[in-house]
């Protein structure tokens, strides 16, 4: 018999074959408060994504777990070390997330520079016979700052380079291979940059990384843009600089307590906000809902797991 499977999130189209296949799959929204004890003695898999995680209490709900099977890149979420010291495998979905979630980066800096956003509105309120709408910048050569150097914020890069932006990073260390400045310090790569891009790790390495001294580096005529992790962003020091002229915009997909969004940031005319859009495309979801159930079936038969973090 098939081990059973707690999925502790909505189930998305992309995971309904989960459901479907010969395997007992119990369905949650967070930690299995409406399962009893010996349905979750039985369960040896966890389904989760890169932002509901996996903490050391939902692994304490299921003694015998044996495999967490996430749906996203990111393992920030998960309780890393919990997951070892039980003897939990943990999977994730990596190589398939860059293209989609550098596009949106560089859609979102495009429609901030441009102002299309707002043209658009101007045009649908009737406004347009009345005059045109105020010019905005190029984006087109600006100096573009990228916080991470992974494998989305490569993409990024390159989506950069071919919009002939100038282009520089920082992250933990440099590498070699690079072919794009490296900037040690993050302060001085916001003074250099009209845009920067976060595109790092979330964790407790980079909370707040993005503080109320970086974005005064960055300056009244740099714009934020955020595709990485909420928590990477210091929320109130980006409102303060946003409200008080202390940056130019922001473009955010990502926040600190989503799905809730501050009141203070849906209420600014220069912030560009999406309910967390980088993966969102039908095509990769697709892909790493597949990666996740191979990682299913592969415990199920007793095969090694692909993409293992632990």
């Amino acid at each position: 018999m098939s081990a059973e499977i707690y999925l502790c999130f909505p189930t998305p189209p992309e995971l309904q074959p989960l459901l479907d296949g010969p395997g007992i799959v119990h369905c949650g929204n967070g930690l299995p408060e409406g399962l009893d004890a010996a349905t979750r003695e039985r369960v040896r898999i966890v389904v989760t994504n890169g932002i509901r995680g996996a903490s050391a209490a939902l692994m304490d709900c299921f003694p015998q777990l044996q495999l967490i099977a996430s749906l996203g890149i990111g393992v920030d979420s998960i309780d890393l070390p919990a997951a070892k010291a039980r003897g939990i495998a943990v999977t994730n979905t990596p190589g398939v997330i860059a293209d989609d979630v550098a596009d949106l980066a560089i859609a979102q800096l495009i429609t901030l520079r441009r102002r299309s956003a707002e043209g658009e509105s101007y045009l649908r309120s009737g406004q347009w016979p009345q005059g045109p709408f105020p010019l905005a910048h190029s984006a087109t050569g600006i100096a573009l700052g990228i916080v991470g150097l992974g494998a989305i914020g490569k993409a990024i890069a390159e989506r950069a380079t071919a919009c002939r932006m100038v282009v520089r990073w920082h992250g933990p260390r440099p590498k070699p291979d690079a072919p794009w400045p490296y900037e040690a310090d993050l302060h001085e790569l916001a003074r250099q940059s009209t845009a920067l891009v976060v595109a790092c790790s979330g964790g407790a390495a980079t909370q707040h990384l993005i503080s109320q001294s970086v974005l005064h580096a960055l300056g009244p005529a740099g714009v934020l843009i955020n595709i990485a992790r909420g928590s990477v962003v210091d929320t109130q020091a980006l409102v303060h600089a946003l409200q008080s002229g202390g940056i130019a915009g922001a473009a955010l997909d990502v926040y600190e307590q989503q799905p809730q969004v501050p009141a203070e940031l849906l209420s600014l005319p220069n912030v560009r906000l999406t309910p967390h859009l980088g993966t969102a495309t039908r095509e990769t979801r697709g892909t790493m809902a597949q990666m996740v159930m191979q990682s299913v079936a592969a415990y199920q038969a007793g095969q090694p797991l692909l993409n293992r973090v632990v």
